[in-house]
C-alpha cells in the first residue's frame, strides 16, 4: 500500500522536529543543563514545543494515514496533512516565543484539534458508510 500524501507531511513533520530538537540541544548546551529545564523559562518552553509536538503528530498522523488508505479524497489528505503541520508550526513558534497565551499558539492548538476530530470522523464515516 502506497500512501504519498501522508508520506510527504510525514516528512515535513519529521524536519520540522528534528528542527525543534536542534533547539532544545542548542538551549541545553547554552545553560549547561542535561535534564529538565534548570530554571530556564527558554529552556522549559522549548521542551514543552518538543514534547507537545511528539504527543500529537504521531496519532494524527496515524488516523491521516488510515484516512488515505480507506479511499480518503486526495484533497481532504492534504488538508488535514496541511492543518496539522501549519498547527504544530504556528504552535511551536508560539510557545517558543512567548510565555503566555499567543495567537499562534491559541491558531496552532485549533489547527491541531480540528485535524484530529475531522481526521477521526472521517475514517469513522469511511468505514462505516463506505464514502
Amino acid at each position: 500500500m502506497v500512501l504519498p500524501i501522508t508520506a510527504f507531511y510525514a516528512s515535513l513533520l519529521g524536519i520540522c522536529y528534528l528542527y525543534l530538537s536542534f533547539l532544545v540541544i542548542g538551549a541545553r548546551r547554552r545553560h549547561n543543563v542535561s535534564l529538565g529545564d534548570g530554571g530556564h523559562e527558554d529552556l522549559g518552553r522549548l521542551s514543552r514545543a518538543h514534547g507537545n509536538f511528539s504527543e500529537y503528530v504521531p496519532i494524527t498522523l496515524i488516523m491521516i494515514a488510515c484516512f488515505e488508505a480507506n479511499t480518503g479524497q486526495g484533497w481532504a489528505v492534504h488538508a488535514l496533512g496541511s492543518a496539522i503541520l501549519f498547527g504544530r508550526v504556528l504552535h511551536a513558534y508560539g510557545l517558543g516565543r512567548h510565555s503566555g497565551v499567543s495567537w499562534q499558539r491559541f491558531t496552532g492548538m485549533i489547527l491541531t484539534f480540528l485535524a484530529m476530530l475531522v481526521t477521526a470522523v472521517g475514517n469513522l464515516a469511511l468505514i462505516h458508510f463506505g464514502m
